[in-house]
Formats: structure tokens, C-alpha cells, sequence
């Protein structure tokens, strides 16, 4: 379970529920498995951080693309490099489009195509 509070704000999701969270300044938008999206006045780096002390340590399906996006890799259908565009899906109640540079989406795919050959 992620909790994540602020001075105004008390967000508790199951992190199965994660699917990503996105940067806007000072402010991250975090979009959920139902749809529902909640904005934190926190920036991605602090996220990232907290994320990382909640899970355990060979949990490794929350992952930063670039700057903006942090991911739940548990969710990626489809990548196109050349045309920056990345699919987060279960494949059966929603799809969310999200954009990111060539070389974090490149990264990505390595890393995804790396992990099934092992």
C-alpha cells in the first residue's frame, strides 16, 4: 500500500493500483488502474523517493522515464520509439497514452527486451 501525504492531503492506493505519475512543476498528477487521478503538490523526484521506501526492495516495477513520468512497468503494452509514444494498459478496462523522449523510450525498450532474455 502507498500512502502519500502532504499538509493538505492523504492519498492511500494499492500500489497494483499505480499506473503512472506524471510531473507538472511543483505539482504530480498520479493516474490509477479505475481512471481516477489525484493531484499532490509534490514534486517527482520526492515521489520517486518515497515510492522506492515503500516497496520492497526487489520490487522493481515502478520506474522513472525522463524527467515527467514515473511508470509501473507491470502495465506497458506498447512502445514507439519514433514516435514518443508509450501505452500503459491491463488490457482489458482502460489505455492511457503518454508521451516521452526518444532516448527514455529507447532505454525503455532495451531494458524491457533485456529482462526477457534473461
Amino acid at each position: 500500500m502507498l500512502l502519500f501525504s502532504t499538509s493538505t492531503e492523504l492519498i492511500r492506493v494499492p500500489a497494483d493500483a499505480l499506473v503512472f505519475v506524471a510531473a507538472d512543476g511543483n505539482y504530480s498528477s498520479l493516474t490509477m488502474a479505475d481512471g481516477s487521478q489525484h493531484v499532490l503538490t509534490m514534486q517527482l523526484g520526492q515521489i520517486e523517493r518515497h515510492i522506492a521506501s515503500r516497496v520492497d526492495s526487489g520490487d522493481n516495477r515502478f520506474i522513472r522515464i525522463g524527467k515527467s513520468l514515473i511508470i509501473n512497468r507491470d502495465f506497458i503494452t506498447y512502445i514507439s520509439v519514433p514516435r514518443q509514444r508509450l501505452t500503459l494498459s491491463d488490457c482489458r478496462t482502460f489505455s492511457h497514452d503518454v508521451a516521452a523522449s526518444r532516448e527514455a523510450l529507447k532505454a525503455l525498450k532495451e531494458l524491457i527486451e533485456k529482462e526477457i532474455r534473461l
